[in-house]
């Protein structure tokens, strides 16, 4: 049985590295279709990947070893972190070691390698990026983690993995508390992976970059590695979102290759609603600027905060 779980383990990993261009893809398609305009093929991003992986490096004089290792360690942080969230199964030995507050330092981790090496040439653009990332970041963490102790709360576990059994041992388990939570993670998620109303994947517009800023003087297969990782991120935010709110069909310990299948296509099918979901989100909303994005996430802090409020208020007059 360990050895099946190693299995499973492995093609979790495999799967995310696979299917996250593919997400990103179909989040593109879907914006192109809402927006009435010609939409690029789902396998898109695979080309791109492809044609930067076969192109020569170009790196600056002045670039250290930290430039050279950054995309190598943003790379391989959003691996590992996927390797922690059950997107398909429960049985994953790496999530015995790390729970989600381990998840969330991964994600930091990468945050700063990838702040430093903005910062490392000397350009205005990646120092000015850099700054914002790093914004942006202080100010999503804390909300994360207010999401994250108020799924934890209900089952009193802090690993994702023993939450999504919970769940499935008590289907009937309903808080309205998981409501603010997941209005609160879905802003978490848009400024966490560059998307708008933060900011804009699509834009080369010096003023309002972030994400674009910081990686500008990567070529070839560094800025390959960094935008591979920056699918896998988004391809992370949304299964840790599918294990919190919606863990039905992920299949528990002990599951046979029959469930496994199932919950592969159950995990399709959510990523395919997600995309969408993102994609309308994207095209509803306008871009903020910069000095409004504390506002944005402050707001996510405050809903975070609301929904434990009543979880705890909810408890108290139950106990009582």
């Amino acid at each position: 049985m360990r050895g099946i779980a190693f299995v499973w383990q492995f093609g979790e990993v495999v799967l995310a590295i696979a299917l996250a261009p593919l997400f990103a893809g179909w989040i593109g398609q879907c914006r192109a279709w809402m927006q009435n305009r010609s939409s690029p093929p789902l396998t898109q991003q695979y080309r791109m990947l492809r044609k930067l992986f076969n192109k020569d490096v170009a790196l600056a004089d002045n670039a250290s070893r930290l430039f050279r290792t950054a995309p190598y360690v943003l790379f391989a942080s959003m691996v590992l972190a996927a390797a922690i969230i059950p997107s398909v199964v429960t049985d994953l030995p790496f999530a015995r070691a790390a729970d989600a507050i381990a998840l969330i330092g991964l994600f930091a981790t990468a945050r700063v390698f990838q702040a430093l090496a903005a910062m490392d040439i000397g350009t205005s653009f990646g120092t000015m990026g850099a700054r914002r990332e790093m914004m942006v970041g202080f100010l999503a963490e804390p909300a994360l983690f207010m999401v994250f102790f108020n799924a934890f709360l209900l089952f009193g576990s802090t690993a994702l993995t023993s939450l999504v059994d919970n769940y499935a041992t008590h289907p009937s388990v309903i808080d309205p508390s998981v409501i603010f939570a997941g209005i609160a993670f879905v802003m978490v998620l848009l400024a966490e992976n560059a998307r708008i109303p933060i900011d804009n994947p699509a834009t080369h517009l010096e003023l309002t970059m972030i994400h674009e800023a910081m990686v500008l003087e990567y070529s070839a297969r560094h800025l390959a590695l960094v935008e591979w990782a920056s699918s896998v991120k988004l391809f992370n935010y949304a299964c840790i979102g599918i294990a919190l709110f919606l863990p039905w069909g992920i299949a528990i310990h002990g599951a046979n290759i029959r469930a496994v299948l199932i919950a592969l296509a159950v995990l399709v099918v959510k990523l395919a609603f997600c995309g969408a979901g993102l994609a309308l989100i994207e095209s509803l909303s306008a871009k903020l600027r910069i000095f409004r994005a504390p506002e944005f996430l402050a707001m996510a802090f405050l809903i975070a905060v609301l929904g434990l409020l009543v979880h705890l208020l909810l408890g108290a007059n139950t106990s009582a």
